[in-house]
C-alpha cells in the first residue's frame, strides 16, 4: 500500500472521474459512485475538505487511485 498527500476532496473527487467513475446518485454531500469493474464507492466530502494520509489510502484501495492520478 502506498502512502497518498493530504489533498483537496474536489481534487481526488475529479481525478476519479477521468478514471471512469460516474456519479450513481446523491445525496446531499453524499454521492453514490460507480464502475464497471469497481464496486460501488459512497464519496462524502466536500469540496475544499482536506483528506488525510489515512483515508487517501483507503480511497485507493476501494477505487484504484494512484498518486500519478492526481
Amino acid at each position: 500500500m502506498t502512502t497518498l498527500p493530504l489533498i483537496r476532496s474536489g481534487k481526488v473527487f475529479s481525478a476519479l472521474l477521468r478514471l471512469g467513475w460516474s456519479v450513481k446518485r446523491q445525496s446531499k454531500s453524499h454521492r453514490t459512485l460507480q464502475h464497471a469493474h469497481w464496486p460501488d464507492f459512497v464519496f462524502a466530502w466536500h469540496t475544499h475538505q482536506e483528506i488525510g494520509e489515512r483515508m487517501m489510502d483507503r480511497i485507493a484501495v476501494h477505487t484504484g487511485l494512484k498518486r500519478s492520478d492526481l
